[in-house]
């Protein structure tokens, strides 16, 4: 049985691992803080998998849901993107949109990076770990249902505790309109890609060069200005990605190692971005840049195992 739930139990922890450690909002010293994250990262980055394998759908999907899980979390658990002062930061002056009270530099940074940091890597990095499981599900019913009230739990805990803490909630249009959206994201989700679609002939770029553009276009996303002009360039870098990517997985020459690849250059801009933040964040002493130093080598092992495993077994069949 442990055999069995080994990759739900990995992407279960590696989640919070990604998002809120190794991005450096979380320092090492604070790993402690694992069971309040985990089950909210990690319960949503299952039960974002579990839906979608269990649909039989792929990852336009997993990527809809995923977007649909931001905006949960941003707008109604931490409401961190409503909040003018959340954990003292100032995350509404940068291209304000005042008719719906948010940043549009955050909206894009907070749901962007949940899409792929929080929700996106993990499962890509754990799949490819497991590429003869990749894409059935790994948790029967009852274990699905636990994982539900893990998740529903853990993001109660985790709202009533910021909103005690912050002494702030947002308005009842804004919760409104979140929740429209966030229930649109999931109809969009099984709206599309209803029919399987056979991958065609055409040039698709190597494992390698896909991986150092991933790195190049998520370093971009990460460290662009936060103005109006960033908004433009992170926008802009997510539609000609998004564009790129879904022409070549549906080609033949697309696989396992493609996937991999992107979630790895992902994956390493967070390597470098973890000082960054630790540093900016005035929280870079010499205990928690060990740790960041931990965590960044923990990830480079990680994409070389999981490397490993691509070149060794044989590509899956992916849902397109």
């Amino acid at each position: 049985m442990m055999r069995r739930l080994a990759p739900a139990v990995g992407l279960f922890f590696l989640a919070p691992l990604v998002a809120e450690y190794l991005l450096g909002n979380v320092p090492a010293s604070e790993i402690a803080a694992m069971p309040v994250l985990a089950p909210m990262y990690g319960g949503g980055a299952l039960l974002v998998r579990e839906t979608a394998r269990r649909a039989g759908r792929g990852w336009p999907t997993m990527i809809l849901l995923a977007a649909a899980y931001g905006v949960l979390e941003a707008c109604l658990i931490d409401q961190s993107l409503f909040n003018p002062s959340f954990e003292g930061q100032d995350f509404q002056s940068a291209a304000p949109v005042p008719a719906l009270g948010v940043s549009a530099v955050y909206a894009l940074s907070f749901v962007g990076g949940h899409v792929i940091w929080s929700i996106g890597v993990p499962i890509a990095i754990v799949e490819a770990l497991v590429p003869r499981r990749s894409t059935t599900p790994w948790l029967g019913r009852p274990a699905l249902a636990v994982t539900c009230a893990v998740f529903a739990l853990g993001s109660f805990l985790i709202f009533r505790g910021i909103s005690r803490d912050e002494g702030f909630m947002a308005s009842t249009p804004q919760r409104i309109g979140a929740a429209v959206v966030v229930v649109a994201l999931i109809g969009a989700a099984f709206a599309l890609g209803r029919r399987p679609r056979h991958a065609t002939a055409g040039w698709v770029p190597g494992p390698w060069p896909v991986g150092a553009a991933a790195f190049v276009a998520s370093g971009l996303f990460y460290a662009r200005p936060e103005s109006w002009a960033g908004v433009a360039v992170g926008a802009g870098l997510l539609a000609v990605t998004a564009a790129a990517v879904t022409s070549w997985s549906h080609r033949t020459g697309w696989g396992a190692a493609h996937r991999l690849s992107l979630a790895g250059g992902a994956l390493l801009t967070y390597v470098w971005g973890g000082f960054l933040l630790l540093s900016l964040k005035g929280t870079s002493d010499t205990a928690n840049l060990a740790g960041q130093a931990v965590l960044a080598l923990g990830a480079l092992a990680l994409l070389l195992a999981a490397g490993r495993t691509v070149a060794r077994d044989p590509d899956p069949e992916e849902p397109r």
